[in-house]
């Protein structure tokens, strides 16, 4: 959910609306999103989770402001999912946004200060229910002696 090099930093789970901006964090080079308002709390995003950026999502790029009209950094996108990449490489960044085009940028390489909004979080596995045909099975009760 946050990259390795976050383990240090106060973190919480990202719910749907939250408003989050790309940040660095002190004490690391890493990095990651905020809360707007929480500065020094890494939101953490499940893969799956789709955000929607305010503008065109942008990357660091060494030639960034040397050449703007060849849109170095540039993704072409402003919706992303986001994915873990690289898992079998543990000291490599894993936290990741894939972009309908097919691109996938390193949340560690996004621009300092973009804004984005949560859109949906992954769904969570569901639990099988007994069925209504099928009446539930009840476990039989203790004698409050034997206890």
């Amino acid at each position: 959910m946050c990259d390795y090099s976050l383990h240090a930093i106060a973190s919480r789970p990202a719910k749907v609306g939250d408003q989050l901006i790309s940040c660095s964090f002190d004490g690391t080079y890493t990095r990651g999103f905020c809360a707007v308002g929480e500065p020094r709390v890494a939101v953490c995003l499940a893969p799956g989770t789709e955000l929607a950026f305010e503008r065109e999502v942008e990357t660091d790029h060494a030639f960034k402001h040397l050449l703007p009209s060849f849109r170095f950094g540039r993704t072409g996108a402003q919706v992303a999912r986001f994915r873990r990449i690289n898992m079998t490489r543990p000291d490599q960044h894993h936290d990741a946004l894939e972009f309908a085009n097919g691109r996938t940028v390193l949340v560690t390489r996004l621009s300092k200060g973009q804004r984005a909004t949560v859109l949906q979080l992954p769904a969570a596995p569901v639990r099988a229910e007994p069925s209504h045909s099928e009446p539930a099975r009840r476990q039989p009760a203790r004698d409050p002696a034997e206890a």
